[in-house]
């Protein structure tokens, strides 16, 4: 990780230079492959990742072997910070689904640079904090939200975070999942996403492509995912 990647991680932005210095000697590399697994389920979990590039997948298997897709993590979001607070098994199992570069650190170094640097802890915190509001908002949309009002929501969520503006004005999202996988995110049946993304296609809000949309009328989108 370069000078340049580390200040523009929020996490690490509030260090100063030499303490940034100090925190980028102690991580190694990691990269994967897409459809490459970082780790299972049930996994016992003793470090820390941080994205550079790319992006990843953190999924749930129900007893009776659904897959449920939690969340998708791109650049300078971290993985692997709920066994930091709280020791055990991993809870989830994070696949790439495009070609992504980390940066690993250990739990017990981390522990120790945090007790020297306690204001790390609250940025760590704080993140920890968006993820949860995150997730209460998903469990909120599946209890009152139809599914075409998930999907817009989704997609405006995907266009926020890994969203680039075209040169037609519209925004093209790389989101890079399949449609199964979009359907996990959601919450629903393949063939329900399916229909809605066909009518929202059809009304001019989106074009479709190969793991990715452009979004072409935002407001309209974000009308619906009310």
């Amino acid at each position: 990780m370069d000078e340049n990647m580390m200040t523009s991680v929020p996490l690490f932005s509030a260090l100063n230079a030499q303490d940034q210095d100090e925190l980028r000697s102690m991580m190694s590399e990691v990269t994967l492959r897409r459809g490459e697994k970082l780790f299972n389920e049930g996994e016992e979990g003793d470090r820390l990742y941080l994205i550079v590039e790319g992006k990843m997948k953190l999924g749930h298997t129900s007893g009776d072997g659904r897959d449920n897709l939690i969340a998708v993590l791109g650049p300078g979001e971290m993985i692997g910070e709920l066994t930091l607070f709280d020791p055990g098994p991993r809870s989830t199992t994070a696949t790439a689904v495009a070609a992504t570069r980390m940066m690993e650190l250990e739990h017990s170094a981390m522990m120790v640079f945090l007790d020297a640097h306690p204001e790390l802890a609250k940025h760590m915190l704080r993140a920890l904090a968006q993820r949860l509001r995150r997730t209460n908002n998903a469990l909120a949309d599946l209890v009152f939200s139809d599914v075409p009002g998930r999907v817009a929501k989704a997609l405006l969520d995907l266009a926020d975070r890994f969203g680039k503006p075209a040169a037609d004005g519209t925004i093209h999202v790389p989101h890079e999942l399949t449609q199964e996988e979009l359907a996990q995110l959601v919450g629903a049946s393949r063939e329900t996403v399916n229909k809605s993304l066909a009518e929202f296609g059809s009304r001019g809000w989106l074009s479709l492509e190969n793991r990715g949309v452009h979004l072409m009328d935002v407001e309209r989108l974000r009308r619906r995912a009310r």
